[in-house]
């Protein structure tokens, strides 16, 4: 099932339009989102009407969450913060000869690309969809997150080469350059983390930036108290020691990144929401026979959406039916992209999908 949009086979076509403006991409800043992103967010109350659409006795539903509130500032701020550090760090790194600087400095530039990513791709998020983009451009939030996943995995594989060489023959470094710049570093994740401090309650992307923050300014202490340790010691394989450390955790953060955004790109099933449990949901509400043609994927690395055909009784009013199983979805899985096709099955006019998904034993 394309991310593109939703096709019934062997039924009657059924077509909405929303209009551009009603349509309009939601796209909230995350993990980075933070690395993912990951996924689940709140939705504003719904906006547009319910729209059924009747056609061999189907009905089609699909529902679009409320525009978030916008953090772009925020986010601006602790981009350029971030980056103009970054610039800092490195240089000083090359200039004190210190390899933890300078991976730590690889570490903060991960955390600006990430901030950076999801700001652009937000701007790109809340342009209008188009008759040929009918859900805007969504998904360059993901595009980035591969690009920067990939430039990361190759960036942290010179550092961690470089390190162990360092390792076999450590070289002399200037420590109280290292412990001054880490130091700042350390105000500086504080303060960019001090930007989502209020706004993570109200959104998780928000949230995921603040730990984010926060546990750089951890690492940055452990920089820090590596250059004290070899104003005491003298040991300069303390050096390359830290910056391999940084370079593994940066590695692990990047090859996640790297598996969830193919995964996204490939329209997998999330990996904070179980299909089964879903689908066990959709089958347990009232009058609903079955479920086929179930499909859950990634529309950008904040937002979730589903179709499917349930075959259901004729009896009550399927609008208030799709009004709490939309409900229902957004509480339970926070889906709040939904479209559902509701069937009769009709022996006479089977779905095609259903049949196809009987021989396949799905």
């Amino acid at each position: 099932m394309p991310a593109g949009g939703h096709r019934d086979h062997g039924h009657d076509q059924h077509g909405h339009d929303h209009g551009g403006a009603g349509a309009a991409a939601k796209v909230t800043l995350k993990e980075a989102a933070w690395w993912r992103s990951l996924f689940v967010h709140d939705h504003g109350p719904d906006h547009g009407p319910d729209h059924g659409l009747a056609g061999h006795d189907h009905h089609a539903h699909h529902d679009h969450g409320e525009a978030p509130v916008d953090f772009g500032r925020a986010f601006a701020i602790g981009t350029l913060l971030n980056l103009g550090f970054v610039v800092a760090e490195i240089g000083f790194g090359v200039a004190a000869n210190s390899l933890a600087l300078i991976a730590d400095g690889a570490h903060n530039l991960s955390d600006a690309l990430g901030l950076l990513a999801a700001w652009f791709a937000s701007w790109l998020g809340r342009l209008p969809p188009s008759g040929r983009r009918t859900y805007g451009y969504r998904r360059a939030s993901i595009i980035a997150a591969l690009l920067n996943a990939t430039l990361l995995i190759g960036a942290t594989a010179i550092i961690i080469f470089e390190a162990c060489t360092r390792l076999l023959s450590p070289a002399p470094v200037e420590e109280r350059v290292v412990i001054l710049v880490a130091g700042i570093g350390i105000a500086v994740n504080v303060a960019t983390a001090l930007l989502f401090l209020r706004r993570r309650e109200r959104d998780l992307n928000a949230r995921g930036a603040y730990a984010h923050m926060v546990a750089d300014a951890g690492i940055s202490v452990g920089v820090v108290i590596a250059g004290l340790l070899i104003v005491w010691t003298k040991q300069f394989w303390i050096d390359p020691a830290v910056s391999l450390l940084i370079g593994v955790i940066i590695l692990i953060g990047s090859w996640r990144l790297t598996r969830d955004t193919i995964d996204m790109a490939l329209d997998a099933v999330p990996s904070h929401l179980d299909r089964a449990e879903i689908e066990a949901f959709l089958g347990g509400l009232p009058g609903v026979r079955s479920v086929h043609d179930l499909h859950v994927w990634a529309m950008s690395t904040t937002e979730t959406a589903l179709t499917a055909h349930l075959v259901r009784e004729e009896a009550g009013s399927d609008d208030k039916f799709l009004a709490e199983a939309r409900e229902g979805l957004r509480s339970s899985f926070a889906i709040a992209h939904v479209t559902l096709q509701i069937e009769r099955g009709d022996a006479e006019h089977p779905c095609a999908l259903a049949c196809e998904e009987a021989k396949a034993g799905v």
